[in-house]
């Protein structure tokens, strides 16, 4: 001990600068030696590059991959450092052979430096060479040897050597000259890629072409001769050529890159998009842009997703136009008009909130409320028509009929619990019109929910509940897994039968005009699919569901320029059905029964049947269907034994009369339905010797609810006749019109009079020969 403190005493100035000097040998390497900015890279669920994003510093340096592929290790190795596994960070010898050739040519022209001491230099920017310089390097080469593995330490190499250009780092070398991973790379491209750091402004792809072919050759010689090659492999390696000039990086999926570069720049993100997929939509809608854009239409957006996972399997935002018609812009999160798009959500909603079944008839007439006048795409109408039909051929005006009834506030209701996010407005906002476009959403929700609806089907055949958080965002991100919530007995939003049974309906959908055997139609695939077509023919929708896939498709052009033709069963409908055909075949969805039963519905009216109903059918419902009303339409008649007219105890005996079951429609339905179902039978009229008890019914056509009547212009400039329209349950009755106390004329069997008269307020009246009378205050705006 009394040795020791002597010692201590004696050397202490020496043991303190040894100490000084181990602490800052310790500390010398920073904990980071690269801090430069990186590309943003997007890779595929197999690991296959979809795009990249130039770093901020504007090189290409992808983040760091830490594994580093046996060919190009073996050709770095060999050409730059042949004893890198054996030296501790620096090698004497290279170093003495350094000195004496720079000696002799009275300048610096060889470093001696290993593979190690490149990295030290690369960390810390390239400095002037000096000797002083190069001491430093090998100090701090040992301590990286120290703190990092020889594999380490060539990842670091690798990920940071300058390459010619902008390009730094092998991975993103090898994408910009040989349009491949490097783990794909040839021995000739490894060979290459590993002699280009050596003098990277000097020799790249692109310069000194024959410069660079002759370093290339040498190492694979070098590489023959050590039996690291056949001479088969040498001679084919050093017959290919050299990259004429840099490759552009991939961009499959451009605008998924700029979403994941918003929240991930500068990193490597694995997606969950397939990469075979991808490319096909791809080429799916390069080969419809080129159509469509023969009809000024440039724009496209298609978005794939996985039901069960919610994960993004294909996502192309935008078609392959130039800049000036916008190709940089992702429509997929763009608000866009919904047209009929949203139509399969009221129709759900309102099966879930037992206001209607499948087959309940819905008003298809003329309709103006307020100033507010929808129309059908075949500007025909039905009379009525079943709902599940009125759905499957989009028709406007029953849709509007059946949000009347089941009220926007609460259609507003459902479209928010199912997270809509760009229908922020109130309801009142949107009005009537919120079901054929007045609100706007984007590819992203509808897709969404749409999938959201699928899941909440599958969920229940496999839990017999439901998931507390079904109508949950979908992820583009691999390792992100979408969380359903917890497992409950409650519905989130409607119940499985609605939702199923919306399917069933939308297993029909057709346009009018074209037939139920839709041409675009595979029914070898069975697809719950809609499509849509905003006003002013912008925007084309067409989105489909199967029990495994959502698909859905937007077409336009995005500066809002309508095209004639832009319709989302001529358009959109076409690039949807091209998409499934590349996705595997799905099962249908498995029936709720649990949450269905068996009823007895009216034939004729499609409403619940009561003990009158004639037809009756039996049919699956939801549950909730049990509350729906029953049939009004149907009603007891008394007839005289031919059943040819209308009687009553004035002019028949009780004992002849016969009671029969009558399907009566209200006048303005039955004026309409009457020319589409040829079998519909009118009450017959009282017999002429009995006393007429019946309440003949007449109502206005047009003008219906409207009280302000605008004279339409036609081509001309000149202002056109208002036609007024009347239904009378008398197919015989002769009509009387007035305008105040102005005879106007009269109509038998079609109820309409051609008037122009000046702007003002009038009343105007109609009466038959009964003098039963239908009056209406109207004010004629010029």
């Amino acid at each position: 001990m009394k040795i020791s403190k002597t010692y201590l005493r004696k050397h202490r100035i020496k043991l303190t600068l040894l100490s000084i000097g181990l602490i800052w040998y310790a500390f010398c390497l920073p904990g980071q030696l690269f801090q430069e900015p990186t590309s943003t890279v997007v890779v595929s669920v197999e690991d296959k590059l979809l795009g990249a994003k130039i770093a901020k510093d504007g090189q290409w340096r992808f983040p760091e991959n830490k594994e580093v592929p046996e060919k190009f290790k073996t050709c770095l190795v060999l050409f730059e450092d042949e004893h890198f596994y054996k030296h501790p960070g620096f090698n004497p010898v290279s170093i003495v052979k350094a000195i004496q050739q720079n000696r002799e040519a009275g300048k610096i022209v060889r470093g001696g430096s290993t593979l190690t001491q490149q990295v030290i230099r690369l960390s810390r920017k390239n400095p002037k060479r000096t000797y002083f310089e190069k001491f430093k390097e090998i100090i701090l080469a040992t301590r990286l040897e120290v703190r990092a593995s020889k594999e380490e330490i060539l990842s670091l190499w690798a990920n940071n050597a300058p390459f010619g250009g902008n390009v730094v780092g092998l991975e993103a070398a090898s994408w910009r000259y040989f349009n491949r991973s490097p783990e794909n790379l040839s021995w000739a491209e490894s060979a290459t890629l590993a002699i280009l750091p050596n003098a990277p402004t000097l020799i790249y792809p692109g310069k000194n072409q024959e410069k660079l072919r002759q370093k290339r050759d040498r190492l694979l010689k070098k590489l023959l001769e050590n039996s690291i090659i056949d001479s088969l492999t040498y001679q084919l390696s050093i017959q290919e050529e050299i990259p004429p000039k840099p490759y552009a990086i991939p961009q499959i999926t451009p605008h998924l890159l700029q979403k994941i570069s918003k929240k991930h720049e500068g990193q490597l993100v694995k997606s969950t998009v397939e990469y075979h997929l991808q490319n096909q939509v791809n080429q799916i809608i390069k080969q419809h842009y080129q159509q469509l854009s023969q009809n000024e239409i440039y724009n496209a957006a298609v978005l794939v997703m996985d039901v069960k996972t919610r994960r993004i399997l294909a996502y192309v935002g935008n078609t392959p136009t130039t800049v000036a018609h916008q190709k940089d812009v992702d429509i997929i999160d763009k608000p866009r008009s919904t047209g009929s798009i949203l139509k399969p959500f009221l129709y759900g909603a309102m099966l879930d909130n037992g206001d209607i079944l499948q087959e309940t008839l819905i008003p298809d007439i003329p309709t103006q409320i307020g100033t507010y006048k929808p129309e059908n795409f075949d500007q025909e109408f039905a009379g009525a028509i079943p709902a599940k039909k009125a759905l499957a051929r989009s028709l406007n005006i029953p849709a509007v009929k059946m949000l009347q009834t089941f009220g926007v506030d609460k259609l507003h209701d459902y479209l928010q619990q199912m997270r809509f996010t760009t229908i922020q407005q109130p309801a009142d906002y949107y009005g009537l019109s919120l079901i054929l476009g007045g609100a706007e959403s984007n590819l992203w929700d509808l897709c969404k929910n749409y999938a959201s609806f699928a899941s909440t089907i599958n969920h229940y055949d496999e839990t017999l509940g439901y998931y507390s958080n079904e109508f949950c965002e979908p992820t583009y991100i691999d390792n992100k897994a979408v969380d359903f919530g917890k497992k409950q007995r409650e519905k989130n939003v409607m119940n499985a039968a609605s939702m199923y049974l919306t399917f069933e309906s939308l297993k029909e959908v057709y346009r009018p005009g074209a037939g139920q055997n839709w041409q675009y139609f595979d029914s070898s695939k069975e697809v719950a699919w809609k499509t849509g077509t905003s006003f002013g023919f912008r925007d084309a929708w067409a989105i489909g569901t199967t029990k495994d896939y959502v698909v859905g498709v937007w077409v336009g052009n995005a500066d809002g320029e309508g095209r004639p033709g832009l319709v989302g069963v001529h358009t959109a409908a076409p690039i949807l059905f091209d998409v499934f055909d590349k996705l595997p075949k799905s099962e249908w969805f498995t029936a709720p029964f649990n949450e269905m039963v068996d009823v007895e519905v009216c034939a004729k009216s499609g409403y619940r049947a009561t003990d009158i109903c004639e037809e009756k059918t039996s049919m699956s419902i939801s549950v909730t269907g049990l509350r729906s009303e029953p049939c009004p339409y149907h009603k007891i008649v008394h007839l005289d034994q031919n059943e040819q007219f209308l009687v009553n105890t004035s002019c028949e005996s009780p004992d002849d009369i016969v009671q029969r079951s009558w399907f009566v429609l209200p006048p303005v339905i039955e004026h309409y339905y009457q020319e589409k179902h040829p079998f519909y039978k009118k009450l017959p009229e009282f017999k002429s010797t009995c006393v007429n008890t019946r309440e003949e019914s007449i109502a206005f056509i047009y003008p219906k609810e409207q009280t302000k009547i605008y004279l339409p212009k036609g081509l001309n400039g000149e202002k056109n006749d208002v036609i007024l329209k009347v239904a009378h349950s008398d197919g015989e009755a002769t009509l009387f019109w007035y305008l105040n106390d102005t005879y106007l004329g009269k109509t038998q069997k079609f109820h309409e009079l051609s008037i122009q008269p000046k702007a003002g307020k009038y009343t105007l009246t109609v009466i038959d020969e009964s003098g039963r009378e239908l009056s209406k205050r109207i004010e004629i705006k010029a």
